[in-house]
């Protein structure tokens, strides 16, 4: 009879990943929130720029920046989308509409811990990839040795992405 108790107990209480659930929704609906003012603000400036004949220095460099960083903004919204309904349906339940609406074609849905895991490394990688481009995008090179080092830095990264697009693949 206690046994019975305590596994029913220990049962209920993997609910409390609800929580994690909840909060990773609103964490994503936040980002792409954020993401999609910044992408906006960028409109805005565009067309100031352009409707005002102005010429500001570094225009395009900008303007690429703000949008490379609300692209990040956006893949990080999507880790947390899928960290969401990867838990839901590990320790909950499976969403009945994704299934019904995605005949088996659901990017979201997960089945194991590790493809969870997969699809958010592979996510993480992207946000990672994102970043850095954006950050090459202010640096100035002085000199061959700093380009040398940008080229190898690319190619390490495609040959990362390669291999990434080779997990999960037999």
């Amino acid at each position: 009879m206690l046994e019975k108790i305590f596994e029913n107990a220990m049962w209920k209480a993997r609910l409390f990943v609800l929580l994690p659930v909840i909060f990773g929704l609103i964490g994503a609906i936040i980002l792409f929130v954020v993401a999609s003012k910044d992408i906006f603000e960028v409109l805005v400036y565009t067309l100031n720029v352009y409707l005002n004949g102005l010429h500001p220095e570094n225009f395009h460099e900008e303007i690429v920046s703000k949008i490379i960083g609300a692209v990040d903004l956006y893949l990080i919204a999507v880790v947390m989308l899928i960290f969401a309904f990867g838990i839901y349906e590990l320790f909950i339940s499976k969403i009945d509409a994704a299934e019904e609406t995605q005949a088996g074609n659901n990017i979201l849905a997960i089945h194991s811990l590790d493809q969870l895991k997969d699809k958010i490394a592979k996510v993480i990688v992207m946000v990672l990839i994102v970043s850095f481009f954006q950050k090459v995008l202010h640096t100035n090179y002085d000199g061959a040795l700093q380009m040398l080092y940008f080229a190898l830095s690319i190619g390490i990264l495609s040959v990362g992405l390669y291999f990434l697009g080779k997990v999960g693949k037999h």
